[in-house]
């Protein structure tokens, strides 16, 4: 993939959300929400703010938890991602 996120941001790919309750209940299209859970594919550079370094809190492969409205729709590669600010990451999921 040929896209680096610059300062500040990082590309996810959204998890893709269960169609099955954990009992077989089928979900329609209609009761599906946004993802709040991806996989970080690229980081961008650290940013600086009042002379403070920030860095990206994740690494390449992580497995995070975003807000739900949170980053910018893009399409790679026929590949829905998302381009988001290291401060709309809320969580890292660990394996």
């Amino acid at each position: 993939m040929n896209i680096k996120p610059l300062a500040g941001y990082v590309l996810v790919e959204p998890v893709p959300k269960e169609t099955k309750t954990a009992s077989g209940i089928v979900l329609p299209d209609s009761a599906d929400e946004k993802p709040q859970e991806g996989k970080i594919l690229a980081i961008g550079d650290s940013i600086f703010d009042e002379g403070h370094e920030i860095k990206c809190p994740v690494k390449v492969g992580d497995k995070v938890v975003y807000k739900k409205w949170g980053g910018n729709e893009i399409k790679v590669e026929g590949k829905e991602l998302l381009l988001i600010k290291f401060e709309d990451l809320m969580a890292q999921v660990k394996k």
